[in-house]
């Protein structure tokens, strides 16, 4: 008796697990585009330029150098190495500036969908950092989907994806999250990434690196 509680004990979390992890792994809808919209993301994919931030003044590379500091003491447990671990915030802080994203925004949608493993595939087939579906590599990338394990093309084609959503979705950031997610109007998604999000503002302390989905 004792060892078939166990078992179902097991089987339990293991549910639990697998309910989790399909939830919040990315599963962004193919959706038809307009040819200009098509247009203008790819155009945003393939501008390689280089991660390295440009500052217009003193201030501005101060507040950077104080972001990446404060960023990198949490991330630390992640990434234990500081060389990819500057190169990740680097490329974090550039292609998040360059979507007119908050990266606080970005490093929390990073967490919940792939808790930080360059590799992660998720059960829908999404890869990466920001767990980017293969389709996006057929509609305004060259096609190669194994180039979005590549840190700034996952970075570059998520952030690009977001920044679309929030557009579609008029500012909205809710929806704009549930739609990144495949879904869009319900609020586990979005609350799990916005409470991800407060980890990595300014002046906040490192909490606990797993985040549990939020109840609706």
């Amino acid at each position: 008796m004792l060892r078939r509680r166990c078992l179902l004990q097991g089987a339990g979390l293991s549910m639990i697990l697998q309910a989790w992890h399909s939830a919040h792994a990315g599963a962004q809808v193919e959706e038809p585009l307009i040819d200009s919209v098509r247009t203008a993301l790819s155009a945003a994919v393939h501008n390689h330029t280089p991660p390295v931030p440009t500052f217009s003044g003193t201030e501005e590379r101060l507040a950077y150098l104080r972001w990446l500091g404060v960023m990198s003491d949490k991330l630390q447990k992640k990434k234990p190495e500081w060389q990819t671990r500057r190169e990740f915030l680097q490329t974090v802080w550039y292609e998040s500036a360059r979507a007119g994203l908050d990266p606080s925004l970005v490093l929390g949608l990073i967490q919940v969908e792939s808790n930080f493993r360059k590799f992660a595939v998720s059960v829908a087939g999404a890869r990466g950092y920001m767990q980017v579906m293969p389709f996006w590599s057929r509609l305004i990338g060259d096609g190669d989907t194994g180039r979005l394990f590549h840190l700034q093309t996952n970075l570059r084609f998520g952030c690009v994806i977001l920044r679309h959503y929030l557009e579609t979705e008029r500012g909205d950031l809710f929806l704009a999250l549930g739609r990144y997610n495949g879904s869009r109007g319900k609020s586990s998604y979005p609350n799990a990434v916005l409470t991800a999000k407060r980890q990595w503002e300014l002046g906040q302390p490192p909490e606990g690196t797993e985040i549990k989905p939020a109840r609706n």
